[in-house]
């Protein structure tokens, strides 16, 4: 299974150079990153090359980090590519809760990685359509 690192944090100047100048002392890379407002603190979300590491090495500078079971498949860079994954998930029922995606550079292809209730359940469903699942190894190699 593939994780993204999670980090609550205070809505202030310095909260993105305090969290990747930890991961850089770790020589952890950053593959995506989002960040959700929410008033006075907010959300970092980073996909890592070293998920568990990264949180731990968070952690452990007083941060608050926690990892989370994300689902990543590929998705062909193109009008239209995650509106085939996007009807597929809602003619199945599936919640997403939280998405990104980041355009490889492996050409005409993309990955878009959400959150949902159950990731071995929807990782077996997107399997028997066909939709290829991204390993975390494969991830964390991009």
């Amino acid at each position: 299974m593939a994780y993204q690192v999670s980090v609550f944090a205070e809505n202030k100047p310095g909260k993105i150079e305090r969290v990747t100048t930890i991961l850089a002392a770790k020589a952890i890379n950053i593959l995506a990153i989002t960040i959700s407002d929410a008033g006075d603190y907010g959300i970092i979300k980073l996909l890592l090359n070293n998920p568990e590491e990264g949180a731990d090495a968070l952690k452990n500078a007083g941060l608050p980090a926690s990892l989370k079971e994300v689902v990543a498949v590929k998705v062909p860079d193109k009008p239209g590519g995650l509106a085939g994954i996007a009807q597929m998930l809602h003619l199945k029922g599936i919640n997403v809760e939280d998405a990104y995606g980041f355009i490889t550079d492996k050409g005409h292809e993309a990955i878009f990685v959400f959150q949902v209730q159950n990731v071995s359940h929807v990782e077996s469903i997107i399997r028997s359509e066909g939709i290829t699942v991204v390993s975390d190894r494969e991830l964390y190699m991009i």
